[in-house]
C-alpha cells in the first residue's frame, strides 16, 4: 500500500491558504487579548455585519454609537464621564476584532468553495467543513461572551471569554494540522525518541495553562499580586481557594488563579524542556528538531510570563505573553505532527 493510499495527496496551495488562515486566526488572538486588556470588548452593543467592515464615518454615526454604549452598566458604573474621543479609542479594538473576524470568514470561505469545486480538497472536505462550522461556531461564542457583559455585569464573564479563547486554538490547531499535512510534511518517518503520544499530552497540559491564563486575565486579576516568586508574600496564597463556591474560585479569586497559573507554568516548562532533552538525545527526523522548538518556546514563555507579572502586567508584555502562548501552542502542534507520523 503507498503512502498516498493512507494520506491524502499533497497540495501546496491548500496548505497555504491554511497558513494564512492560522495567520489570521493568530492575529485574532493578540487583537481580542488587546480588546480584553484595554476593557475595549463592550463599546459595541449590537451585532451588525456591515458595521463590522465599515466604522462611523461622520460624528453622527459615532455620535450613535456612543449612545449605544452609554447604556452598558460598564459604562454607567465605570466610565461615566468619558469623552466621545476617549469612546474611539475604546472602539476601535473591538472593531478591530471583529473586522478580522468576519475578513477570516471570507478568506476562508471563498477559497474553500474554490478549492471545492476545483477538486483540491480530495482526503480534506470533512476537516475543512468542520473548521467552517467551528468559525460560525466561534463567531456565535464571541456575541455570547459579549452579551454577558452588556447589562449585568462590569465585564464579560471570564468563563465565556475563556470558552471563546478555547475555540480559536482547537480551530488552529486543526488548521495548522491540516496545513502541515497539504504540505506532506514530515516527509519522512519521524520519531520523537519518546512514546508517540507525549507530545499530545503536552499539547493538553498548555491547553490548560492557557485557560487558567484567560481565567485570570478575564477577571482583571493579573495586576492583583506583582511578586514573585511568592504570590502576595506568600509561597501559598491563604486566600487561596477561599470562596464558598468551588468553582468561584477559578472565576473570581485572585490568589488562586494565580496559584494555578504560575504553578501550572511551571509543569509545562519542566515537561517541556524533558521532552525536548529526550528528543535531542533519542529522537530523528522533523520531531526531533520540532521538540526542541518547543522546550525553547516554552522556557522563553515561562520568562514572559515572569517579566510580565513583576511589571504589574503592562499592555505591552501581556501581550506578547498571549502571543507566546499562541506561539508555544503552535509549535507543540508541530511537534506532535511529526511524532506521530
Amino acid at each position: 500500500m503507498s503512502e498516498g493510499d493512507i494520506w491524502p495527496p499533497r497540495q501546496r496551495l491548500v496548505g497555504i491558504w491554511l497558513l494564512v488562515v492560522c495567520a489570521f486566526v493568530f492575529a485574532m488572538i493578540v487583537v481580542g487579548g488587546a480588546t480584553r486588556l484595554t476593557d475595549s470588548g463592550l463599546s459595541i452593543t449590537e451585532w451588525d455585519f456591515m458595521k463590522h467592515f465599515v466604522p462611523p464615518l461622520s460624528e453622527a454615526g459615532w455620535a450613535e454609537e456612543f449612545a449605544l454604549y452609554q447604556q452598558t452598566m460598564e459604562y454607567q458604573a465605570q466610565n461615566n464621564g468619558m469623552s466621545i474621543a476617549e469612546f474611539r479609542q475604546i472602539y476601535w479594538w473591538e472593531w478591530g476584532h471583529r473586522f478580522l473576524g468576519q475578513t477570516l470568514g471570507l478568506v476562508f470561505l471563498l477559497p474553500a468553495l474554490f478549492f471545492f469545486f476545483t477538486g483540491r480538497l480530495r482526503g480534506r472536505f470533512r476537516v475543512t467543513a468542520l473548521l467552517f462550522a467551528l468559525g460560525g461556531l466561534q463567531g456565535a461564542i464571541g456575541w455570547w461572551m459579549v452579551t454577558s457583559g452588556l447589562f449585568d455585569r462590569l465585564d464579560v464573564s471570564p468563563l465565556r471569554l475563556a470558552i471563546h479563547l478555547a475555540m480559536a486554538f482547537l480551530i488552529l490547531a486543526i488548521a495548522l494540522w491540516t496545513a502541515l499535512g497539504a504540505f506532506g510534511w514530515p516527509s519522512q518517518k519521524s520519531q520523537a525518541g519518546v512514546w508517540r503520544w507525549a507530545p499530545f499530552a503536552l499539547l493538553a497540559l498548555v491547553f490548560v495553562q492557557v485557560m487558567f491564563g484567560a481565567l485570570l486575565a478575564g477577571s482583571d486579576g493579573g495586576r492583583a499580586y506583582a511578586d514573585w516568586p511568592t504570590i502576595g508574600g506568600e509561597w501559598m496564597p491563604s486566600s487561596a481557594f477561599g470562596m464558598d463556591s468551588f468553582w468561584a474560585n477559578f472565576i473570581e479569586e485572585h490568589a488562586t488563579q494565580h496559584l494555578l497559573h504560575r504553578s501550572f507554568g511551571y509543569v509545562v516548562a519542566l515537561s517541556a524542556v524533558l521532552l525536548a532533552l529526550v528528543a535531542l538525545f533519542r529522537g530523528q527526523g522533523e520531531a526531533r528538531g520540532a521538540l526542541a522548538l518547543v522546550g525553547l518556546a516554552a522556557l522563553l514563555q515561562a520568562g514572559l510570563g515572569i517579566m510580565t507579572v513583576v511589571a504589574a502586567s503592562p499592555l505591552s508584555l501581556s501581550l506578547i505573553h498571549q502571543a507566546g502562548a499562541a506561539l508555544l501552542w503552535m509549535a507543540t502542534v508541530i511537534a506532535a505532527r511529526a511524532a506521530w507520523r
